[in-house]
C-alpha cells in the first residue's frame, strides 16, 4: 500500500473495517492531522474512542467502531471554501441535508462545516463522514 497519503489510507481502512463489521482498528502511521479528524469523528458519534501507543517505530492509534459510517474519505483536491459557499460542497459530498458532515481546516483549527458556518469562518476542505 503506498503511504503518500496518510489520512486516505486511514480514512479508507476505517470505510473497510466499517463495511466487514469489524469493531477494532489500528492505524500506523500516525500524525496531527489524522488525531484531529479522528476527534471530530468522534465528538459527532462516528467514532468511539481511540488509543494512542508509542513505539519505537512511531505511534499507533487503536481505534473503536461503532457501525455508524456509511461513508467516509478524504476531499482531494483539497477545495478553498468561503463562509457561504458552504452549501455547494455540500450538495456535492454529502448525501441530503444536515445528514453527514465534512471537516474543514480553518485559520482557528479544524472543525465541522456547521461549525464554521456559526463561526462565520472559510477554510481548506479535508474530509467528508456520513
Amino acid at each position: 500500500m503506498a503511504l503518500n497519503d496518510t489520512l486516505s489510507n486511514v480514512m479508507s481502512k476505517i470505510l473497510h473495517y466499517e463495511l466487514t463489521g469489524k469493531r477494532q482498528l489500528s492505524v500506523y502511521p500516525s500524525s496531527k492531522v489524522i488525531k484531529k479528524v479522528l476527534d471530530i469523528m468522534n465528538n459527532n458519534n462516528y467514532l468511539g474512542q481511540y488509543n494512542l501507543t508509542i513505539t519505537t517505530r512511531g505511534e499507533i492509534l487503536s481505534l473503536n467502531l461503532l457501525g455508524k459510517i456509511n461513508k467516509c474519505g478524504v476531499i482531494k483536491p483539497r477545495f478553498n471554501v468561503k463562509k457561504n459557499e458552504f452549501e455547494k460542497f455540500e450538495k456535492r459530498f454529502l448525501p441530503a441535508k444536515n445528514f453527514g458532515i465534512l471537516i474543514v481546516s480553518t485559520s482557528k483549527g479544524m472543525m465541522t462545516h456547521d461549525e464554521a458556518k456559526q463561526q462565520g469562518l472559510g477554510g481548506r476542505l479535508v474530509a467528508y463522514v456520513y
